[in-house]
């Protein structure tokens, strides 16, 4: 059940085992890729995730503002402070425990939000008023991730192809980082993406295609399925 579109009454009738509350940022994806990536990626796997779970899983609404201003050099971005974010995500985890929903799985599309999450969620527990944990995907995959690369591409293309100016990608490519950051003894010297990449690319868009984001949703849809199961269960 998708909470935007259900009714008071549906979510009273309901006997959900859980929620899932997808969380995003709207921020640069290089010249080729929507501001909206991150956003549309998580609610993707997160209602995929709850096709294939056995039970029954509210869908919550998707959070598209996060911490995100490594990224402000680029136009269009918009960011939260952790503090703010951290603060919005808890009380509208306490919000569905208010309603008996005191299982929540943080679905989260964006490397920015991680840390932030992670506390969060940790705090949600310990403290009350029920349990959750963040669940980034592009983790559970396994794949280098890189920003707006051939991961993000091509999960967008799969999901949204007309949104993907795919006659920008050789430019995205060319200003393209290899890796995320400039790192010097384990630490990393920069603080924001445009120290380090031109076009804001970390990673090649041209490789992948709408296969490969198919087969990226799919698993990180099964991967979630088997971690709400164990959020169920614990």
């Amino acid at each position: 059940m998708k909470l935007p579109e259900a009714t008071w009454t549906d979510v009273r009738d309901a006997d959900a085992d859980a929620a899932l509350l997808p969380v995003g940022s709207t921020e640069q994806h290089g010249p080729h890729a929507p501001l909206g990536v991150d956003s549309m990626t998580a609610e993707a796997v997160a209602e995929a995730g709850a096709g294939r779970y056995a039970g029954d899983v509210l869908v919550g609404p998707t959070i598209p503002v996060g911490v995100a201003e490594e990224h402000r050099a680029f136009d269009g971005t918009l960011w939260v402070t952790p503090d703010t974010f951290r603060a919005y995500v808890r009380e509208t985890m306490a919000s569905l425990a208010g309603h008996g929903l005191d299982r929540v799985v943080v679905v989260n599309g964006h490397g920015g939000n991680v840390d932030a999450l992670r506390e969060v969620c940790g705090r949600f527990s310990r403290d009350g008023p029920g349990y959750a944990v963040p669940y980034t995907w592009f983790d559970a995959v396994g794949d280098e991730m890189g920003h707006a690369g051939p991961a993000e591409t091509s999960l967008v293309r799969h999901l949204r192809p007309e949104l993907i100016r795919e006659e920008r990608t050789e430019r995205a490519a060319e200003g393209a980082a290899e890796g995320w950051g400039e790192w010097l003894h384990g630490t990393n010297l920069a603080h924001d993406s445009a120290e380090f990449t031109d076009s804001g690319v970390v990673g090649d868009p041209r490789d992948g295609d709408a296969a490969l984001g198919e087969r990226l949703l799919e698993k990180s849809a099964a991967a979630l399925a088997e971690l709400l199961e164990a959020v169920v269960a614990r």
